[in-house]
C-alpha cells in the first residue's frame, strides 16, 4: 500500500510499504480520508525522530473495515466509521469512568498512543486500529467524517467540561478559528443557548465563523479585550475556549473570563496566561471563582455526539481535499494559515 511517511525530521516521503497485519483483538481500516491537524504539523517540525522506524502520519481517520479480528465481536467488514484516536488500555479506573483520554495506563502525561503519534497512523490506505476505536459513521461522506475524529471530539469535550457555565443568554468565546476552532463555533451554535463571540486575527476565519453560527465577530487587536468586557457590561465571558494557545491568546482568554467563568486551554501554542495568586482585580490575576483547565482530545463519548450532531447536519467541517501524494503541499498551506477549515487527504 501507499503510506505517507515521516522518515527524518521534516522529511515526508510517499512510501510503498506492506499492508498492517492485526491481531484478535484488532480491525483492519481501508482508509476513505485522514485529517491534518496542527499536531501532525508539530511532529513534522520536531528537530528529532520520534521512532526508530518511519512513521505514518494522521490521527483523523475515517473508512470502511476490510478484516475483522478473530477475537471481535460486533463488527463486520464492510462497516464505515471513523476512529477514536484515544487508544487507551480500557480497563483502568479512568476508562472505566469513560474518560479514556486520562487513562491511567498512560501514566502523568495522561496521553494515550494515538494513530500518527506512536503507532502508524492513516494517512496511507490501510491501517490496523484497535477494535473499541471504531465509531459508526452511517452513510457521512468520509472527508466530512475524518475530521470529526479531532476538530469535533476536542472542541466537543472543552464545551463539555464547561457545561455549568452555557446557559441561555451566557456568553462564549471562541479564540482562533481554524480547524477545531470553527467547528467549535458550530458545537455551540447547535447545543447551548449562548451568545457566541470569535476572534481571529484574520477577517476570512471571521467571515467562516460567522457563516457558522456567531453572534459577533472580532478582528484580534490591543482592544479585542476591552470590546469583550464592553460587550458583557464589564463581567467577562462565561466561558473562553483558547483554540491557539499562544502568549496574546491566553492573556486574552485570562483577561476576559467572568466571575466563576471557565478558562479552557485547548490550543498548544505554549502561551502563559500569567495568572498569579493575587487578589481579583490586581494585573495577572483571575476574578473570582473562574476555573482553568487544559483540555486533551476526549472520550469515546464526545465522538459518538460529535458524529450525532454531524448526522443531524447540524455539524459539517469545512475542508480543503487533497490527494494522498500532494501531503507537503497541504501541510505547506496548514502552516501559512491558507487552509479554510481542516485540510483532508484521500488515498
Amino acid at each position: 500500500m501507499r503510506a505517507m511517511q515521516l522518515t527524518a525530521p521534516g522529511t515526508l516521503e510517499l512510501r510503498t510499504v506492506p499492508v498492517p497485519e492485526i491481531g484478535p483483538g484488532d480491525l483492519l481500516l481501508r482508509v476513505g480520508a485522514a485529517g491534518i491537524c496542527h499536531s501532525d504539523s508539530y511532529v513534522l517540525g520536531l528537530p528529532f525522530q520520534m521512532s526508530e522506524q518511519p512513521l505514518t502520519l494522521g490521527h483523523e481517520i475515517a473508512g470502511t473495515i476490510e478484516a475483522v479480528g478473530a477475537d471481535v465481536a460486533g463488527r463486520t467488514a464492510g462497516e464505515r466509521g471513523v476512529v477514536y484516536l484515544c487508544w487507551s488500555c480500557g480497563t483502568c479506573r479512568e476508562c472505566l469512568r469513560g474518560n479514556e483520554n486520562v487513562c491511567l495506563a498512560a501514566g502523568r502525561t495522561a496521553m494515550p498512543p494515538c494513530p500518527g503519534l506512536g503507532p502508524d497512523g492513516g494517512m496511507a490506505e490501510y491501517v490496523r486500529i484497535p477494535a473499541h476505536t471504531f465509531v459508526p459513521i452511517g452513510e457521512l461522506d468520509f472527508a466530512v467524517a475524518a475530521p470529526l475524529a479531532d476538530a469535533a471530539l476536542t472542541p466537543m469535550h472543552a464545551v463539555n467540561g464547561a457545561r455549568d457555565q452555557l446557559w441561555p443568554g451566557a456568553t462564549a468565546v471562541a479564540i482562533g478559528i481554524g480547524g477545531l476552532g470553527h467547528v467549535a463555533v458550530q458545537i455551540l451554535r447547535a447545543t447551548t443557548e449562548t451568545r457566541i463571540i470569535a476572534v481571529d486575527v484574520a477577517a476570512d476565519k471571521l467571515e467562516l465563523a460567522k457563516a457558522c453560527g456567531a453572534d459577533v465577530t472580532l478582528l484580534a487587536d490591543d482592544d479585542t479585550a476591552a470590546a469583550i468586557l464592553d460587550l458583557t457590561d464589564g463581567r467577562g465571558a462565561e466561558a473562553v475556549f483558547d483554540f491557539v494557545g499562544t502568549d496574546p491568546t491566553a492573556k486574552l482568554a485570562a483577561a476576559t473570563v467572568a466571575p466563576n467563568g471557565a478558562y479552557r486551554m485547548v490550543g498548544l501554542g505554549g502561551g502563559v496566561p500569567g495568572i498569579d495568586a493575587g487578589p481579583a482585580g490586581a494585573p495577572g490575576s483571575l476574578p473570582w471563582g473562574a476555573t482553568v483547565r487544559k483540555s486533551y482530545g476526549g472520550t469515546r463519548s464526545d465522538l459518538v455526539d460529535s458524529v450525532a450532531l454531524a448526522l443531524a447536519g447540524k455539524v459539517r467541517p469545512e475542508i480543503e481535499c487533497f490527494d494522498l501524494a500532494d501531503a507537503r503541499t497541504a501541510f505547506d498551506r496548514l502552516d501559512a494559515g491558507a487552509i479554510r477549515g481542516r485540510a483532508v487527504l484521500v488515498p
